[in-house]
């Protein structure tokens, strides 16, 4: 199994031994063991498509606050625009990802792998646009602002590792990278090099 880190090879099984277990990926496209939380902003991908990417993003609802459930409420439509001033300018966007790593590591699905979720906007990827036709997304809770947590990074890595060995992953990117200009995430204070290391990376 091979896949790379921004570009960078990895072994993607030769990583750290105390990375946390997963459950398997179904056929349906959840992970075992794995709280879900249907989102209903996804599709189906277009016929033939293959996923070769994974796209690693940050958000935080409230900005720069962490534990609440704005992310979950914002990914399944409910986002009460009376709750946050800051939810009054989106909660109507429809916007979802395909996993959820909170600031303790705890895992959430929104959307089975098989389908595409609506994370990428936008984008483009070795001259590929449309992004979410080929992708999954997963999302940290977390900002440009403050440095991600040892939990999320083991949980991060353990799920790359898994996905990669059920799709043919050719590279892990961050947001910012497929969308240059129009997006941060997941920011400066993503360590790409300790995934790397997570990962195996030669």
């Amino acid at each position: 199994m091979r896949l790379s880190i921004q570009g960078i090879s990895c072994s993607g099984d030769a990583g750290s031994p105390h990375l946390p277990e997963l459950g398997e990926l179904q056929g349906d496209g959840l992970l075992a063991g794995t709280a879900f939380l249907a989102s209903p902003n996804c599709d189906e991908r277009p016929a033939g498509t293959v996923v070769r990417l994974l796209v690693v993003h940050a958000i935080s609802l409230p900005p720069e606050t962490f534990g609440g459930s704005g992310v979950e409420q914002l990914f399944t439509n409910r986002l009460d625009p009376a709750a946050h001033l800051y939810y009054a300018d989106i909660h109507q966007l429809r916007v979802s990802a395909h996993f959820f790593i909170r600031r303790d590591g705890t895992l959430i699905q929104f959307v089975p792998t098989h389908l595409r979720a609506w994370h990428a906007g936008v984008s483009n990827w070795r001259g590929y646009a449309r992004c979410n036709d080929f992708s999954l997304g997963i999302e940290l809770e977390g900002s440009d602002h403050q440095a991600f947590t040892a939990a999320q990074y083991l949980r991060l890595a353990a799920l790359i590792q898994r996905l990669a060995q059920h799709y043919p992953v050719e590279d892990v990117v961050g947001h910012s990278d497929i969308a240059p200009g129009r997006k941060t995430d997941p920011g400066p204070f993503f360590e790409w090099p300790h995934l790397r290391g997570l990962l195996g990376c030669s």
